[in-house]
């Protein structure tokens, strides 16, 4: 099995979190988009990393990598074993993808001016706050468990300062901010960083 993952890149991080998380015996091979040879990327219809091999299936889509890699290897498991459960957990893998990827894609690619960026800082912040109440009750996203839905979540929260968005001290993130150190803090999480994503740590 083999992994083409951008050592830089939120959704190739997803992946790696999920084969460390399950200590799948992977090859990562690590590039940039822009450094990738076209032979690697023509795998791919979108021409975009990453790309997971294994033997002769290949997938494009890190969601639909993750959730393969979650039933071929089932244990621990990364998904609820119910059906609403499971629907709910990708309920939100979908709400992130589409509503809360585009932002902070549009302030990781930085090309907007300023003024719009500051906007999408705003609404990007507001959108992860708004969340901040449900841990109180869970432990992790919606789930007492560690599932594909954190493994969404914890490579954009581990991006908000190199993108110029800290989050405030105060009792109502509190919650938020607890589950952002343990997750940062899982042997899972840790082994997923490429030296360039350790580099965006705010110290």
């Amino acid at each position: 099995m083999i992994l083409y993952s951008d050592r830089d890149d939120h959704y190739s991080q997803r992946v790696r979190i999920v084969l460390a998380e399950k200590d799948i015996s992977a090859e990562i091979k690590e590039s940039k988009q822009d450094e990738t040879p076209d032979e690697i990327l023509s795998m791919s219809p979108y021409h975009k990393l990453p790309i997971l091999v294994d033997r002769d299936l290949i997938i494009h889509d890190p969601a639909v990598m993750m959730e393969y890699l979650d039933e071929r290897f089932p244990h621990p498991p990364l998904l609820p074993v119910y059906p609403v459960a499971r629907a709910n957990s990708r309920t939100l893998m979908l709400r992130i993808d589409r509503e809360w990827c585009p932002l902070i894609d549009t302030l990781i690619e930085g090309k907007s001016p300023e003024k719009d960026l500051m906007k999408v800082r705003e609404e990007l912040l507001h959108e992860i706050s708004s969340i901040a109440p449900t841990f109180k009750e869970f432990k992790f996203f919606m789930s007492d468990e560690f599932t594909l839905v954190d493994c969404f979540f914890a490579p954009i929260l581990w991006r908000l300062p190199s993108v110029g968005i800290k989050l405030p001290i105060n009792r109502h993130l509190k919650p938020l901010l607890d589950y952002q150190k343990s997750v940062f803090e899982r042997p899972g999480f840790l082994d997923s960083l490429s030296s360039l994503e350790r580099d965006l740590k705010e110290d």
